[in-house]
């Protein structure tokens, strides 16, 4: 996921967070009609206003398949992690703001025994596959700040105050050069083509008090893409759609066992994030996957 978000994520930002700052807690309680109000209860959503401390998002739901003509598949289970912490960045007249950083982790389940996969047979094509679960490293954010270049207000409060609560919901369509693909992707198409729809909402209290670091924050996720890669597909006609539930949580303790287990066997460098200047360039799955598997030309087909 999630980042939770993932290159797209810098269009809500990009489209998912737009946050302030601070080292340490705020010394006030936030006002969300302000500009620096709106970034720093960003930043206590997304992770702390304390700097360089890790938060943990964890989801889990399932993974379905959408054919023409054809009933829709649960296909897999899926549970999820991000680790993340956030750094204060003076902007100038852009204000005091913040950067989050970020690595995650997406399982693929069996939807029996709830284990993660290492292969798959594919229904439509009779073939086992192997299965490629998501390493993200890292999926990082650009600066957020509550003012333009100018000087001019910038950040706003684009949630729903209901109550004791909030609500916020955070759409990110993703178009752009695929990777996997050729260099001629505008003439015959082929171009990264997906969509992640955010909800996030938690109480107003944990929000806006002077006395937390961090808000008390659940999230729901859904995200429309084509085939993954690795299920060999071959471009046939079809879509996948993950739907999933989470929340943030206090300690690594708290994630799935399954997670806990697959990050201490397969992938233990996952217990912390990246640097705050971390300046490498994101990864997504279709890039993990570029660099697990060695492509080549499609073998030719027709007549002899």
């Amino acid at each position: 996921m999630m980042g939770i978000l993932k290159k797209g994520q810098m269009a809500l930002t990009g489209a998912l967070a737009a946050l302030l700052a601070g080292t340490t807690v705020s010394a006030a309680p936030i006002d969300l009609n302000t500009p620096e109000g709106a970034v720093a209860a960003n930043r206590k959503i997304q992770c702390s206003t304390e700097d360089n401390k890790p938060v943990l998002y964890t989801w889990e739901g399932s993974v379905f398949s959408r054919r023409m003509g054809e009933a829709d598949k649960r296909m897999f289970g899926t549970v999820g992690m991000n680790i993340r912490t956030c750094v204060t960045v003076d902007g100038g007249k852009k204000g005091m703001g913040y950067r989050l950083v970020s690595k995650e982790i997406l399982l693929y389940l069996d939807p029996r025994t709830g284990e993660a996969l290492e292969t798959w047979e594919n229904p439509w094509t009779g073939t086992t596959v192997d299965v490629l679960h998501v390493a993200n490293d890292p999926v990082n954010q650009r600066p957020s700040f509550p003012y333009d270049d100018d000087g001019n207000p910038r950040a706003r409060w684009f949630a729903r105050n209901q109550g004791e609560n909030w609500f916020m919901t955070a759409p990110i369509p993703l178009f752009y050069h695929n990777e996997l693909g050729g260099e001629y992707q505008q003439y015959v198409g082929g171009a990264y083509h997906a969509t992640e729809l955010f909800n996030f909402m938690g109480d107003l209290d944990s929000l806006t008090s002077d006395q937390t670091d961090t808000a008390k924050a659940k999230v729901g996720w859904v995200r429309i893409s084509d085939w993954l890669p690795w299920m060999e597909m071959q471009g046939r006609e079809g879509i996948i759609y993950i739907h999933a539930a989470g929340q943030k949580v206090d300690s690594w303790d708290q994630l799935p066992d399954v997670m806990k287990r697959y990050v201490a066997e397969k992938e233990p460098t996952y217990t912390a994030p990246p640097p705050g200047d971390d300046d490498r360039p994101n990864e997504t799955s279709w890039t993990y996957f570029k660099r697990k598997i060695e492509g080549g030309k499609f073998p030719r087909g027709g007549h002899n």
